[in-house]
């Protein structure tokens, strides 16, 4: 068995696809696989920019990242995008309905899309996930995307294994009190207001309100966009770099 890891990890830091894919397949399954996997990649980590993205049902998350990796692939850079999905990849269902959006990527080299359960632990992120991320990165991807369905502790749990952690909120989702209690304003580093043409002004007003009275030192940009007419997008891309920039400078200085 330890030899089989063995080869498969060879072959998936030598970029073989397959051997990833095994690894990811044990990962999910494999408690025990899955902390000797990451002890045999740990050498080859962090090269790649981890994208948490997280959002209420319905705020076009799906959308948004397929764009946003167009324009990543524009740009030449690989990409593998994680859906952590609260129900159970084997029944389909809602984790490749929702994914319809990213289908044109499905068949391009350069973007490994892989939907995985969070296999009910609380808060919505297993450790298999933080695992996989690393997995990618190990593998050669320049950018990793996680997605998770929901803003409550999932959300949260999913900025410690990310750089940049980026909030999709829609016009109409509800009651700016769910926010605050859900804490995920307080770790958010960029918040998008996606649909905007369905009016996101009051929403971002409502934001910057509760933004200004938190703790936090420093307020994150708050953004608008229509994924499905491929407004903001762009300026959305140029603050997850800006994003970038202040992390690595950060890790320079031992921060």
């Amino acid at each position: 068995m330890k030899q089989d890891i063995d080869k498969l990890i060879a072959g998936a830091l030598s970029g073989e696809e397959n051997s990833l894919s095994c690894l990811l397949a044990m990962v999910e399954n494999d408690d025990t696989s899955a902390s000797r996997i990451l002890n045999a990649i740990s050498p080859s980590l962090g090269k790649a920019y981890r994208i948490g993205i997280t959002g209420s049902p319905g705020s076009g998350k799906s959308t948004l990242i397929d764009k946003l990796v167009g324009i990543m692939r524009g740009k030449g850079l690989t990409v593998g995008v994680i859906c952590v999905d609260p129900s159970s990849p084997v029944t389909g269902g809602a984790v490749l309905g929702d994914r319809i959006r990213m289908e044109q990527h499905y068949s391009d080299d350069g973007v490994f899309i892989r939907s995985m359960a969070s296999r009910g632990s609380y808060g919505g992120i297993s450790k298999a996930v933080g695992v996989s991320v690393a997995l990618f990165d190990a593998f050669g991807k320049d950018v990793i995307i996680v997605e998770t369905v929901g803003i409550g502790q999932e959300g949260i749990d999913i900025t410690r294994i990310v750089d940049t952690t980026l909030l999709v909120l829609a016009p109409g989702w509800g009651d700016s009190m769910q926010l605050m209690k859900a804490g995920i304003l307080e770790v958010a580093d960029i918040i998008a207001i996606n649909k905007a043409d369905l009016g996101a002004d009051e929403l971002a007003d409502s934001i910057r309100d509760i933004l200004t009275l938190s703790s936090r030192k420093s307020v994150p940009p708050v953004i608008q966009t229509q994924a499905l007419n491929n407004i903001g997008i762009e300026d959305l891309y140029h603050e997850l770099e800006n994003q970038r920039g202040k992390h690595h400078h950060n890790e320079k200085n031992g921060r």
